[in-house]
């Protein structure tokens, strides 16, 4: 008896710790959505640092401290937007996770932006505003600092609702509409404007038209073929060669601006020799790894993972090299007025505001990209090895095509674009295949058209979706940009 009220102290600290652990349970929950935000936080708050590290402290500059943030908080959205597109389509079709799809962007996109990244912004995001059109420094710059805010804002409800957009078409509208705000309509370039209209178009149907292209040529040589192994031995090594011939063009064109310039000419001439090489280098691999493989079509995604992760690090390389110079160019046009007092169609971008680019869109992704990256790699249409590498080989050729034809486009619209295009060409290829199946079948076995068309292999949410946050980006960030111009003026009056 002397023991009882031992034993039942003893079971009232164990309720006790159990309520203790319970509520430790329940505040790590809450807490958790709170620690990408909070590490988000604490980034831009690092780049003000730097920016005031590298600048004396007068009171001029301070404005480049705030840009610097703001700047941070695009990188931010950048990372948990853009670049989800690289890595979508290899996450969608299993063949990257999604832990090593973040590290191989993160890296390489930093790389790309560090190493090849261009170091002039040309005429303030491709000519949208006329800089002379600005006289005052202190406008330029609340412009710029107006487009910049506009910009990061609309891609981060972008990336809420779950939409990818381009990064470039959300600066353009935010200089477009921070330039008419400051100096009215004169000030816009709108033959620049027309032709980036024109992309929206041109951008994703080309990048569907050629992702399908692959893709039938793909279902036609090797999957509908007797021996599909030995028609991959053929073909895989050639598609490759495709591959690596578009990526050496594409990043000799686009990627390495910063160390050379190379016309499309040359570049072409590029990928043909690093296509030639490939080959040689693939042929015997690629029948190597076939050997003892059944003749199925799951042997053949084994072959096509491979050139598939190699492409999706390929496309952040040269994403970071080429886009990441667009994202910051406000930011270098800042720092700009603000040290030599007076705005500038060539803005020279320094180091310490790309290191922010490059590695604000590695933590954007670490932190927000998986959304997206779920969202266009598996929510759209479904994604196998195959058709996710139909979808990289569309978006370096896209790229080449459009460069050559000297057109504006969107590396988000080619993308998704391409994702779309696979998916479309499959309910195309399967509803012609279904019709002359169905006309040979019983009238009573016959499929009525409602059941076909519940059977879509596209989302149609999701489309309309996407292609109404691509029709409203620019006048969004547009008019987004204006009223924080107007606010910014009014404030600093």
């Amino acid at each position: 008896m002397a023991g009882t009220p031992r034993r039942k102290g003893w079971k009232t600290l164990d309720k006790d710790l159990d309520r203790i652990s319970q509520v430790e349970y329940a505040t790590a929950h809450v807490a958790r959505p709170l620690v990408a935000p909070g590490v988000a936080l604490v980034f831009m708050a690092a780049a003000g640092l730097i920016a005031a590290v590298f600048l004396d402290q007068s009171p001029g500059n301070l404005v480049v401290v705030a840009a610097a943030v703001f700047g941070a908080y695009m990188a931010l959205n950048i990372g948990a937007n853009d670049v989800a597109n690289n890595m979508a389509p290899a996450v969608g079709a299993n063949a990257l996770s999604m832990g090593g799809a973040i590290v191989i962007a993160a890296v390489c996109e930093s790389a790309g932006a560090l190493l090849a990244g261009g170091d002039v912004v040309a005429t303030i995001s491709k000519g949208i505003i006329d800089p002379a059109g600005i006289a005052a420094r202190t406008t330029f710059i609340w412009a710029m600092m107006a487009a910049l805010m506009s910009a990061a804002l609309w891609i981060n409800l972008a990336t809420w609702i779950g939409a990818p957009v381009s990064t470039t078409h959300s600066v353009v509208g935010g200089v477009m509409g921070a330039g008419i705000a400051a100096a009215g309509l004169a000030a816009v370039n709108w033959s620049t404007m027309a032709a980036i209209a024109a992309s929206w178009v041109i951008s994703p149907v080309l990048g569907g038209v050629i992702a399908a292209a692959f893709l039938a040529f793909i279902k036609a040589r090797i999957i509908y073929r007797d021996d599909k192994i030995a028609a991959a031995r053929r073909w895989v090594p050639v598609l490759v060669a495709v591959m690596a011939g578009a990526f050496a063009a594409y990043l000799a064109l686009k990627g390495l601006k910063r160390v050379i310039h190379i016309d499309v000419g040359t570049s072409l001439a590029i990928g043909l020799a690093a296509a030639v090489a490939v080959y040689m280098l693939a042929r015997p691999l690629i029948r190597r790894q076939s050997e003892g493989m059944e003749n199925r079509n799951k042997s053949l995604k084994t072959l096509f993972s491979l050139p598939l992760i190699f492409s999706a690090a390929m496309l952040s390389f040269a994403h970071g090299a080429n886009d990441v110079a667009n994202a910051v160019g406000p930011l270098a046009a800042i720092v700009h007025a603000a040290r030599d007092g007076a705005a500038a169609g060539n803005v020279a971008i320094p180091v310490w505001v790309m290191v922010i680019g490059a590695f604000g869109i590695s933590f954007g992704l670490f932190l927000f990209g998986p959304k997206l990256i779920r969202m266009v790699g598996s929510q759209i249409t479904r994604l196998n090895p195959m058709r996710a590498y139909c979808v990289a080989l569309s978006a370096a050729i896209t790229v080449i095509v459009a460069s050559w034809l000297g057109l504006p486009v969107s590396s988000t619209h080619i993308a998704v674009g391409a994702v779309f295009g696979v998916g479309f060409y499959r309910e195309w290829h399967n509803e012609r295949r279904f019709r002359r199946d169905n006309a040979q079948r019983a009238p009573k076995m016959r499929v009525a058209p409602e059941e076909r068309r519940r059977r879509k292999l596209v989302r149609r949410s999701h489309f309309m979706t996407i292609i109404a946050a691509w029709l409203v980006t620019v006048p969004a960030a547009a008019l987004l940009s204006g009223g924080i111009f107007l606010l910014l003026r009014m404030i600093t009056v």
